[in-house]
């Protein structure tokens, strides 16, 4: 009995053996096989296509990317997670992060030479590709920053030295809306409101039925300021907000603003860039931001801010806020070099719109395909839960806000954040929930949104898994006033 009992458990012990050798061995094959099987043709395809421009305009062949290879594209992805999410961080093909891995390598071979003497160049190419994309007049109205935090500094840190310099007097104003990110309004805080500015924040009154609502609210406070002898010198506005998700009417807001002399506008467009059409001759903006890695393809810390020539060449002070050995040589070059640090990220861009220009319309056909689809999925779950659009479908981008069941309790910006996670951990799905507090003497609203994405690795299953989360919370009697079990 004693060597039957040892034997079953050595048997035992083999067989979880095997069992940890095969998932490691499946493991190797999804994520490392392809790259060791690509990497040879991905280096000669890096080293060709650095001493060649790549074309901005879409691929007009027959032969346009595969269903199959765009999955193949993103098989790091996580599996069995329904990600919707894509707004918060983005997402990064493979063949542009095989790109990335040769640029670091290039650094690394020999970093005195690429850094003193390549990197300047590469960086303008990337700049020159965000010239065209955006329809900037000028490639030194662009430059290269990493995120929309860097971009905001470097707007209003040169507000807080008008005050100082007596350019600006106190009590002068921005204009924003209530739903501007939080980051953006902490660097209004930090740099316009101590410098002693105020700040006029207009109300955003979600859910919404037309763009004549924003205008309308924007055009009153700007007009009710005025009336009160109060000098509104900044307007900082999003081209596509975070939570809840809209696409403003940033043209008819910017001439409004020309119109009331408000002396600078700032377009928050963390969105914007691959989600919807941008074009600075059209919006006319004195400065926009973009990020390049959530709708663009880019891996993280790739943004630009674009300041319109008129700004660059008057009396304003543009310095980015880390100063280093480029300083006073203007914006662009204060950019570019940040000191001594990781720029492979800044340099993928050629790789992106070769990435690009494999889809049928380019980058036009993946806005046009993201949006449509994201339309069908919102109608789907809202159909689903019995509730609503948070606004009509021409006022979305590549996101949608969709109405939650009311019977999940809802009631506060903490709920919202507990009710996250939770469908992360229990179901695998990935997702932003909004509290949407009632409008004054309103009963019985929609308090709790959902903000689904689509981008081009998104199946149908993600949203029919969504769907079937919420239905199975409201049948278990669900509300978010029980705890959750983080466990």
């Amino acid at each position: 009995m004693t060597r039957n009992a040892g034997s079953s458990t050595q048997e035992n012990h083999f067989r979880q053996r095997l069992r940890v050798i095969a998932e490691k061995i499946v493991i190797f094959c999804r994520y490392y096989v392809p790259i060791i099987v690509l990497l040879p043709y991905r280096t000669l395809q890096f080293f060709y296509q650095s001493k060649t421009q790549v074309p901005i305009e879409p691929n007009h062949s027959s032969s346009f990317i595969t269903d199959s290879e765009i999955q193949s594209e993103f098989a790091h992805h996580a599996p069995g997670v329904a990600m919707m999410n894509n707004g918060s961080f983005g997402c990064c093909p493979a063949s542009v992060i095989s790109a990335l891995h040769q640029w670091q390598l290039k650094m690394l071979r020999q970093p005195s030479h690429f850094l003193l003497n390549e990197l300047k160049n590469r960086i303008l190419e990337s700049r020159t590709i965000i010239k065209d994309l955006i329809n900037a007049e000028d490639v030194d109205e662009v430059s290269i920053v990493d995120n929309i935090s860097t971009a905001a500094a470097i707007f209003l840190q040169q507000t807080a030295w008008a005050f100082a310099e007596g350019k600006f007097n106190k009590g002068d104003a921005v204009i924003m809306f209530s739903c501007t990110y939080g980051a953006v309004k902490n660097s209004i805080e930090a740099y316009f409101s101590r410098a002693g500015g105020s700040v006029i924040e207009v109300p955003f009154n979600f859910p919404l039925n037309s763009n004549e609502e924003i205008i309308s609210e924007f055009r009153k406070a700007l007009e009710r300021e005025k009336g009160n002898g109060r000098r509104v010198r900044l307007a900082v506005i999003d081209h596509v907000t975070c939570v809840p998700s809209v696409v403003m009417p940033v043209k008819q807001l910017v001439k409004i603003c020309r119109e009331e002399g408000v002396e600078q506008v700032f377009i928050d467009a963390a969105h914007a860039v691959g989600s919807v059409d941008v074009d600075m001759q059209e919006i006319g903006a004195d400065f926009y931001a973009s990020t390049l890695y959530k709708w663009f393809f880019c891996p993280p810390v790739v943004s630009f801010l674009y300041c319109r020539k008129s700004a660059t060449h008057s009396d304003l002070q543009l310095h980015h806020p880390i100063v280093s050995h480029r300083y006073g040589k203007g914006l662009a070059e204060e950019s570019f070099w940040v000191g001594t640090r990781d720029y492979s990220p800044y340099l993928v861009l050629p790789s992106v719109m070769e990435f690009v220009n494999r889809f049928k319309g380019g980058l036009k056909g993946i806005i046009k395909m993201n949006h449509d689809a994201v339309v069908e999925m919102g109608k789907m779950l809202a159909e689903a839960w019995g509730t609503n659009l948070g606004c009509p479908p021409d006022m979305c981008a590549s996101m949608i806000m969709v109405g939650l069941p009311a019977c999940l309790g809802i009631s506060s910006d903490e709920d919202a954040m507990k009710l996250r996670p939770h469908l992360c951990d229990k179901f695998g799905v990935e997702v932003r929930i909004h509290y949407q507090a009632p409008k004054d003497g309103e009963v019985g609203s929609t308090t709790g949104y959902v903000r689904i994405c689509h981008q081009i690795y998104n199946k149908v299953d993600d949203y029919y898994k969504l769907r079937d989360a919420i239905n199975q919370l409201v049948r278990d009697g669900f509300t978010c006033a029980l705890e959750i079990n983080e466990a």
